[in-house]
């Protein structure tokens, strides 16, 4: 029997969701009964909307964002927020690596960084900055941020990423505890090896490097990555991502803040 998690008639945003782990993230909470903003850079956020509308038990609509651009979050803070407004959780799932190879990290330049902690970190940043008085109006809800086991290994593939990541992890911590006293919760999740196009840059960065004779297919590539550092042995999915997410913001996780949870397949454990 499934669980109801008590989202119908909920407002969720959902910043990154025109594809990817945003999107499905955005489908669960829609399958759940909730109403859904979708808000991307990605002109498509439109038309992902109206598409996961047709089947949707709940609203979904789709707006363009650069949450980059702090003045336009604010914006859309204005627009969403307010006594009268269903919002009730926000997930932070924009992110971009660098699409540079980075191992060791001086084959990189400082240049290289800015841009990825701009769209990982500083846009989550300004996100919970523009939504912070309507957050502690509600008397209750969540904020998600995805991270990324990156995080938490000090990921030599892409180190403006994982830095960026580790960050997000940490700022999660403190939004957490200062949003406690209006009963609104944060959390992370750190998703694991997931066939996205980040992860196909991740791949086509590392590919072009090497010589014709140890260069990789993707699936090969990917393949044996996920045999040797998942313990499941197996690919996790943008959907597992998505219900991981519209379970931390149920009140059937009532007491769960300042997580981080692993979906990872094992890939990061600890004690």
């Amino acid at each position: 029997m499934d669980m109801d998690l008590a989202l119908t008639n909920d407002g969720v945003l959902v910043i990154g969701g025109a594809k990817g782990i945003g999107q499905a993230i955005a489908q669960q909470f829609a399958n759940e009964g909730a109403d859904v903003v979708l808000a991307d850079i990605d002109p498509q956020v439109t038309h992902a909307a109206r598409t996961m509308n047709d089947t949707a038990a709940g609203e979904v609509c789709g707006s363009i964002l650069d949450a980059t651009n702090y003045e336009a979050v604010k914006a859309l803070a204005s627009e969403l927020g307010g006594k009268q407004s269903k919002l009730k959780h926000i997930v932070y799932a924009a992110g971009v690596g660098s699409n540079k190879f980075g191992f060791p990290f001086w084959e990189m330049e400082p240049s290289d960084w800015p841009f990825v902690l701009e769209v990982n970190l500083m846009g989550a940043v300004n996100v919970a900055h523009a939504f912070a008085s309507h957050m502690q109006h509600c008397g209750a809800g969540s904020i998600l941020f995805i991270a990324s086991i990156a995080a938490q290994m000090g990921s030599q593939t892409d180190p403006p990423y994982s830095a960026a990541k580790a960050a997000i992890v940490n700022f999660m911590q403190v939004v957490a505890k200062d949003f406690a006293p209006y009963n609104v919760r944060a959390n992370a999740i750190s998703p694991g090896m997931i066939q996205t196009t980040l992860n196909r840059s991740v791949w086509a960065a590392w590919n072009e490097r090497q010589t014709d004779q140890d260069k990789q297919e993707y699936e090969d590539w990917a393949g044996e990555k996920i045999r040797t550092i998942c313990p499941l042995g197996r690919w996790q999915t943008p959907e597992d991502i998505g219900k991981t997410a519209v379970f931390l913001a149920s009140q059937a996780a009532g007491n769960i803040t300042g997580q981080t949870i692993n979906v990872d397949g094992g890939i990061i454990m600890h004690s």
